[in-house]
């Protein structure tokens, strides 16, 4: 959520820039600017909504700049409005900032601002860090910056220009990412390297209240202290890669359908089948150390941590670990008892979430051991990790998550056995495992193959306003996951429940108007699952089933049964899914809604 990008160098900075922009629109926003020094001043366009329409004030104001800051804004502090749109300035004009995070003080620096003679204009807490820098500027930008950073709380990036330094841009970040990317002359900076990838791979990553003078051919690097810093740069081991949407309508679908190959890039050499187990090219610990894991804590948030509750039934049942699965906003205000032995294993589709960040500090300062399983090469968790498992699953475009879900299942399920062959798991049944992994691109494309179907059922069922998803066991994760994609894309309120626990409330909400979606593909709790339908029914409520071709229990209990192929437990909620996601699209489609980015959300969640 929210994107800074800017850009220095020969090229035409606002086209550029822009173009930075819209690489960055897959995370979510609600208004975009962007701003420069032209002709001795501070010059500026700001508009709500989409990038589209900042570029049409842009060709009015006949912006000409070789140097230019921008953002695409996320509304925390402060509705969506052209006011509250990023870039922010100081009374005097004299520097346009932007910035990501949250600057938690502002309240109180607003106040004590104002009675310096500060006059607001917005509502936003980024305001506060331009009047801030501002009123410490004695004609030294670097040192203004430098006393403005230790009185800001919370996670920032920011990024400045400056009327007095018409050719540098200064940029700063205090647990929250901000990356430069190096070139020929020119110099690029943004939240996520992917927006420039495709002219460098050469990059530095600021951390740690970090202050860049960037100019185009050089980059200084500050400490806090303003000690000059010799940090080398890396080489992202990454390229280009197309985001087209191809022929499909949205990218949410065209990434739906490209989970079977997807799949097929997590399980890539990542197994032995004469051994039945899993291995890790990438993974750096020694094998004593996992042989030594006495419990395991699993971190993350949203589709995330339904990926984790999975891996949870799986390791427990079959490595014999105890796991914890925690929402990382929810831990990181704990005081949690983390015993010698624990593995913690942080999930996060970006690597930039910035709640899981938090908690795997906070453990690796008590001495933990992290393990992140990640989509994004040089992400922030990727280099706060001891070591990183990737998804390969290529950008994900659309906000609701779809293949990284699916990949994280694969690639915690690959682990999991690899734990449990190393522990009690014997080599035919990891071997089993292992052939039952392997049919999952086929039984995943056995899915999308029926979606013309599922498709005619979404039509039927858009409509309702209120919707149950149960399951039991490995589907009750998967239910919270189907629920949260139909609330995600088609704004329809639909809620995730353990089958089982219906009767201990939620019952009282079923009616003809709040049909229940329900996971069926799970062999040991079925005939339990059945029972909890049967309540349903005796209730007037309509059953939409998601089931395994070749049940015949469901004929007189569901109004509408979806098929998938049939898995072992463990793996059934992947293909179960899949079906959850298509529905959520059509339903969304048929209600239409915004697909590829639902109001109010944003791809890379970057506050806390």
């Amino acid at each position: 959520m929210c994107g800074i990008f800017g850009y220095i160098g020969p090229r035409d900075a606002v086209k550029t820039t822009l173009k930075g922009l819209k690489n960055l629109e897959y995370r979510g926003y609600d208004s975009a600017g962007i701003a420069g020094v032209q002709n001795g001043k501070i010059v500026f366009c700001k508009e709500m909504g989409k990038i589209a329409a900042l570029e049409k004030e842009v060709a009015a104001a006949n912006l000409n700049l070789h140097v230019a800051i921008a953002q695409t804004r996320w509304a925390t502090h402060g509705k969506p409005s052209k006011l509250n749109a990023h870039p922010h300035f100081d009374n005097a004009n004299s520097l346009a900032l932007v910035h990501n995070g949250i600057i938690e003080n502002h309240e109180a620096l607003r106040k004590q601002l104002i009675t310096q003679g500060a006059t607001f204009v917005s509502q936003t807490d980024t305001e506060t860090a331009a009047h801030l820098i501002a009123s410490l500027y004695q004609g030294d930008i670097l040192k203004a910056v430098k006393q403005a950073v230790p009185l800001l709380k919370g996670a920032f990036a920011i990024a400045l220009v400056h009327k007095d330094f018409p050719d540098c841009i200064i940029a700063v970040a205090h647990e929250c990412p901000l990356v430069i990317g190096i070139g020929t002359d020119e110099i690029f900076l943004s939240s996520d390297s992917n927006a420039f990838v495709e002219h460098t791979t050469e990059v530095i990553y600021l951390t740690h209240s970090e202050i860049a003078v960037i100019y185009a051919d050089k980059v200084e690097i500050y400490n806090d202290s303003l000690e000059l810093q010799n940090k080398a740069s890396q080489k992202l081991n990454v390229k280009a890669e197309s985001v087209s949407k191809g022929d499909y309508e949205h990218f949410t679908l065209k990434e739906i359908f490209e989970q079977p190959q997807t799949i097929r890039s997590a399980l890539l050499s990542r197994f032995h089948d004469d051994y039945g187990t899993a291995i890790f090219s990438e993974l750096t610990f020694d094998v004593h150390e996992l042989l030594s894991v006495e419990r395991i804590l699993i971190l993350a948030c949203g589709t995330s941590w339904h990926a984790g509750c999975l891996a949870a039934y799986f390791l427990e049942d079959k490595s014999r670990i105890p796991v914890q699965v925690e929402i990382s906003s929810e831990f990181r205000y704990k005081n949690p008892v983390v015993p010698p032995g624990t593995l913690v294993i942080a999930i996060s589709q970006s690597g930039e979430t910035a709640d899981t960040i938090a908690a795997v500090r906070e453990l690796k300062a008590k001495g933990s051991h992290i393990l992140a399983i990640c989509n994004a090469h040089g992400s922030t968790l990727e280099r706060e990790a001891d070591a990183c498992l990737f998804l390969r699953a290529g950008p994900e475009i659309g906000v609701c998550s779809t293949k990284a879900f699916t990949s994280q299942v694969v690639v915690l399920s690959l682990f999991g056995l690899m734990m449990a062959r190393m522990r009690h798991m014997g080599k035919q049944e990891g071997q089993e495992f292992l052939q039952a992994l392997q049919k999952l691109p086929a039984q995943v494309q056995q899915v999308l193959d029926n979606a013309t179907q599922i498709e005619a059922l979404a039509k039927k069922y858009a409509g309702y306003q209120n919707f149950f998803y149960i399951g039991r066991q490995h589907m009750f994760p998967a239910s919270l996951e189907g629920a949260l994609k139909l609330k995600e894309i088609a704004y329809v309120n639909a809620n995730g429940y353990p089958a089982g626990e219906m009767k201990h409330g939620p019952i009282a909400l079923i009616n003809e108007d709040c049909p229940t979606v329900a996971m069926c593909a799970n062999k040991i709790t079925y005939d339990k699952l059945l029972s909890n339908l049967m309540e349903v029914k005796a209730r007037n409520g309509l059953v939409l089933a998601i089931a395994e071709e070749g049940d015949t229990s469901l004929q007189g209990i569901a109004d509408d049964i979806i098929w998938t192929p049939a898995t072992i437990d463990e793996l059934a909620a992947i293909p179960s899914t899949v079906v959850t996601q298509l529905l959520a699209y059509y339903i969304a489609r048929e209600r239409g809604a915004d697909i590829d980015q639902p109001r109010n959300l944003a791809k890379s969640v970057t506050v806390e």
